[in-house]
C-alpha cells in the first residue's frame, strides 16, 4: 500500500478480459505500484514490490498525473527495472503508442541493448511491426548506427525486406559500415534461400 503524495498514473489497455488501470506511483524511495479496478470503485487494489494492498481511488485521482504507455517510457529511458516491473504486471509487449511504435522500436532507437534482449524473450513479441512512418525496430537500429542491436534483431529473424513509407529498407537507412555490412550479408542469405526454394519447386514440378 502506497502512502506518498507523489504519484503518476499510467493508463493500460484491456488485458486478459479484465480492465486495468496501471498506476506508476513514485514514492520518496522510488518504488512503483500498479493498480487494477475493483468492483468497489472507492478502493483500488495495488501491487508494489510484490506486496498487495488497497488504496482509496480518490487519493490517486486527486494527486495523479497521467502518463501513457509505461512500457514505452521504460524502453526509451533504458530503465530495465521499470521495464521488468511493467512486464511482471502484464503490460502488453506489443502495445502501440501514438506514433504506432512498439516498446521494442524505442529500445532499438535508444540503443538500449539490455532492454532489447529482455523484450525479445517475451512470448509473441512482434519483431517486424511497422509504425506510422513504416519503420521497424530494425530500421531504427540501422538508422541510429547500433550494429550490436542490428545483429541481435537479425539473429531473431527480423525481416530485411520491409520498406518504410519512403520506400527505404533498413539497409538504406544504415548510417555506418558495420550496420550496412550486417544487413547486406543477411539480404544475400535471404536471396540465396529464395533461389534455393525456387529450384526445389521447379525440381518437384519436373518430377511430376
Amino acid at each position: 500500500m502506497v502512502s506518498s503524495s507523489n504519484t503518476n498514473v499510467n493508463n493500460w489497455s484491456v488485458l486478459n478480459k479484465q480492465e486495468y488501470i496501471s498506476s506508476r506511483v513514485i514514492v520518496p524511495f522510488f518504488s512503483i505500484a500498479f493498480f487494477s479496478l475493483q468492483s468497489d470503485t472507492n478502493w483500488w487494489k495495488g501491487t508494489c514490490k510484490g506486496r498487495t494492498g488497497l488504496i482509496p481511488s480518490n487519493y490517486v485521482a486527486e494527486q495523479a498525473e497521467s502518463i501513457d504507455n509505461p512500457l514505452h517510457e521504460a524502453a526509451k529511458r533504458g530503465n530495465l527495472s521499470w521495464l521488468r516491473e511493467c512486464l511482471d504486471n502484464r503490460v502488453g509487449v506489443n502495445g502501440l503508442d501514438k506514433a504506432g511504435s512498439t516498446a521494442l522500436y524505442w529500445a532499438c532507437h535508444g540503443g538500449h541493448k539490455d532492454i532489447v534482449e529482455v523484450l525479445l524473450t517475451q512470448p509473441n513479441v512482434e519483431l517486424n511491426q511497422q509504425n506510422k512512418l513504416g519503420d521497424t525496430a530494425l530500421h531504427a537500429a540501422a538508422w541510429k548506427g547500433y550494429a550490436d542491436i542490428v545483429e541481435t534483431l537479425l539473429a531473431k529473424g527480423a525481416r530485411t525486406d520491409l520498406r518504410n513509407n519512403e520506400k527505404k529498407l533498413a539497409f538504406d537507412m544504415a548510417t555506418n559500415a558495420a550496420c550496412a555490412s550486417l544487413l547486406k550479408k543477411k539480404q544475400g542469405q535471404d536471396i540465396m534461400r529464395t533461389l534455393s526454394n525456387a529450384d526445389e519447386y521447379l525440381d518437384d514440378e519436373d518430377s511430376d
